[in-house]
C-alpha cells in the first residue's frame, strides 16, 4: 500500500471527515541517465553558492523569495508550518457543481481520498449524497507549498480529488484557432461524421499501450544482444486535395480494421469454446 502524502479533513458543512490523501497516478515514462559516452560514467552536478563558491549539501539549502527590489527573504520550514491558511489541514467545500461544468484543461493531478478513523460514516454520507445529486464538490486545499482549487467526486465506491489550476495559469490559446474565413462544406462535415461513427465505441483503456516506451525497451534489448532493430517505414504524407474522397477512403479503412479486429476476437474465443465442448462431451 502506498504512503499517504497528506492528512487532514473535509469540511462538509458542520460535518468533519478525517481523511488521508494518496496519489492516484504514476508516470511510467522512459527514463535516461546523463552519462559520459566514452566510459558510461554518470554525470553529477554540484550545488554551488554563486556568492561564496562553496558546495552546499541539499539538507542545508533554504527557500528564498526575491523581492522586486532584489532583497532576498529566507524562509524556513517552520515558517511554512505556521502559515495563516486554513486549507493546510482542511479541505474546504466552497460549492457543489456539475462535473461537466468544468473544462478538463483545469485538472492537474488525481488523488485517492481515504477515510481515517471515525471518518468512515461521514465519508460514505458525502459519497452517496454526491452520487444521488449528480454533483461534485468544489474545494480549496493546500498541498505541497501551494493552495489549489480541487474537485472531489465519487468513483467506484470511493472519493477522488482532482487538483485544478487557477484561471490565470491557463494560457490564452486563441492564437491556435484557424482563421475565420476557413470553411468546410456540409458534405465534408457529413463524411467526417461517418468516419467518427466508424471508429466510435466504448473507452477501454486496457486496450492501449505506450508504444514509444515499448520501442525504447526493444532498442535497449537489441543493444545488449548486439542485434539490429528493423526500422519502421515512415508513412508517406500525401497532399489532400479532395477532403470528401480522403474521408471516404478513411471510413472504408476503419471499417476493414474493425471487421478484422472482430474476426480476430472470434478466432481467439473459438479454442475456448472448443475446449469447453470437449469437457462436456467427456
Amino acid at each position: 500500500m502506498p504512503r499517504s502524502i497528506w492528512k487532514g479533513a473535509i469540511s462538509f458543512g458542520l460535518v468533519t471527515i478525517p481523511v488521508k490523501l494518496f496519489s492516484a497516478t504514476e508516470e511510467k515514462d522512459v527514463s535516461f541517465r546523463q552519462v559520459h559516452p566514452e566510459d558510461g560514467g554518470r554525470i553529477k552536478y554540484k550545488r554551488v553558492c554563486e556568492k561564496c563558491g562553496k558546495e552546499i549539501p541539499y539538507a542545508e539549502i533554504a527557500k528564498g523569495y526575491e523581492m522586486p527590489d532584489g532583497r532576498m527573504v529566507i524562509l524556513e520550514a517552520e515558517d511554512f508550518a505556521t502559515l495563516p491558511l486554513a486549507t493546510t489541514k482542511a479541505v474546504e467545500v466552497v460549492q457543489f457543481v456539475g462535473e461537466d461544468e468544468i473544462d478538463p484543461t483545469y485538472f492537474a493531478k488525481t488523488y485517492f481520498l481515504e477515510a481515517e478513523g471515525s471518518g468512515a460514516k461521514p465519508y460514505v454520507l458525502l459519497r452517496d449524497a454526491l452520487v444521488k445529486s449528480g454533483r461534485s464538490a468544489l474545494v480549496k486545499v493546500a498541498l505541497r507549498s501551494r493552495e489549489s482549487l480541487a474537485l472531489v467526486r465519487p468513483k467506484d465506491n470511493m472519493l477522488l480529488m482532482h487538483t485544478m489550476l487557477w484561471p490565470d495559469e491557463l494560457r490564452d490559446g486563441s492564437f491556435a484557432a484557424p482563421a475565420e474565413d476557413v470553411t468546410v462544406s456540409d458534405a465534408e462535415v457529413a463524411m467526417a461524421q461517418n468516419f467518427i461513427d466508424a471508429l466510435a465505441g466504448d473507452f477501454k483503456p486496457e486496450e492501449y499501450a505506450d508504444s514509444y516506451r515499448e520501442a525504447v525497451e526493444a532498442l535497449v534489448e537489441s543493444k545488449l544482444d548486439g542485434t539490429e532493430l528493423v526500422a519502421e517505414e515512415e508513412p508517406q504524407e500525401a497532399e489532400v486535395v479532395d477532403l470528401v474522397a480522403a474521408l471516404r477512403a478513411s471510413v472504408d479503412a476503419a471499417k476493414k480494421r474493425r471487421e478484422q479486429a472482430t474476426a480476430d476476437d472470434e478466432s481467439d474465443a473459438e479454442p475456448k469454446r472448443s475446449s469447453k465442448a470437449k469437457k462436456k462431451a467427456g
